[in-house]
């Protein structure tokens, strides 16, 4: 694990439900909330990687001295009953639920659209959207039954810069802003709070994937004000002040994590595509012959 920046208590008593929570960004969220105390759950899909994740987030939070604590349960967000039970399993430790940080998600392919597989499409608006709806839809009575909460939504850049070829992802993370937008407003009555976290390019295990001496990291680089990349725990960081008491008065908003990179343009991943398909099938001058 990277370096994290220094701990403060605060979230004793806590418990917060994290998705994805098994690598990348949801595990330095993880790693940040246990550290201050919070009893923290992590889902997943992949039992093995949630197994490890809990065993080094529980070695960090112990030597924090704030009392934090870790546990894991395998299961698939865009399944009902999986989530019921990630639920159940995060009230455990305290009898309560105050936080849910829904950030498992991902994307089912790279396209133009007019090459865009439907299957694909609907996939990764399900697990991105749908996934999120359901862990609103069962995480906010247990919120409510603890006197309020914070729940926060894993956008993206990609949810409001355009992203070329990104296909359903970039839709599906702005549906993930306008829901919780939505949500603020349903449940602020109730002392329910919503918010969105726009990661920009965050050094994970999937975007190790792109080459640093490529045009396409390049392009990244050249758009962003502050000339690098994020790490998880920056992301970590904004979801620490989101789900904790400091930020109270704060709901309905998207905060980005990008070193300024929104205030540009977004990647440029045509020089990746194209070697592939052609620059002609790209823009439709041609049919796409495998």
């Amino acid at each position: 694990m990277t370096k994290q920046t220094s701990t403060t208590g605060g979230l004793q008593g806590s418990a917060v439900l994290i998705t994805g929570g098994g690598t990348g960004i949801g595990k330095a969220c993880a790693a940040r909330l246990a550290a201050d105390g919070a009893a923290v759950t992590i889902s997943g899909r992949t039992e093995a990687s949630l197994a490890a994740a809990a065993t080094e987030i529980e070695a960090a939070a112990a030597a924090t001295g704030h009392g934090g604590s870790v546990r894991f349960v395998s299961g698939d967000v865009t399944n009902e009953d999986d989530v019921q039970r990630m639920m159940a399993t995060a009230v455990e430790p305290t009898g309560a639920l105050d936080g849910v940080v829904a950030n498992a998600g991902g994307s089912r392919g790279m396209s133009p659209y007019h090459l865009t597989d439907t299957e694909k499409f609907v996939e990764t608006l399900h697990l991105n959207v749908v996934g999120t709806m359901l862990c609103i839809k069962h995480s906010v009575p247990h919120l409510v039954a603890a006197g309020g909460g914070s729940f926060v939504g894993m956008s993206s850049i990609a949810g409001y810069v355009t992203h070329p070829y990104f296909g359903a992802y970039t839709v599906s993370k702005a549906g993930i802003e306008q829901m919780m937008r939505n949500a603020a407003d349903e449940y602020g009555a109730v002392g329910v709070r919503f918010n969105s976290i726009r990661p920009g390019f965050i050094s994970t295990e999937i975007m190790e994937g792109i080459p640093r001496d490529s045009v396409v990291y390049d392009s990244y680089i050249t758009q962003t004000p502050m000339g690098d990349v994020g790490e998880p725990e920056d992301v970590a960081a904004l979801a620490r002040f989101l789900i904790g008491p400091d930020s109270r008065w704060i709901t309905g908003t998207a905060i980005a994590v990008d070193g300024g990179h929104g205030l540009r343009r977004g990647p440029d991943f045509g020089p990746f595509l194209e070697p592939f398909l052609g620059a002609d099938v790209m823009l439709a001058k041609k049919p796409f012959a495998p």
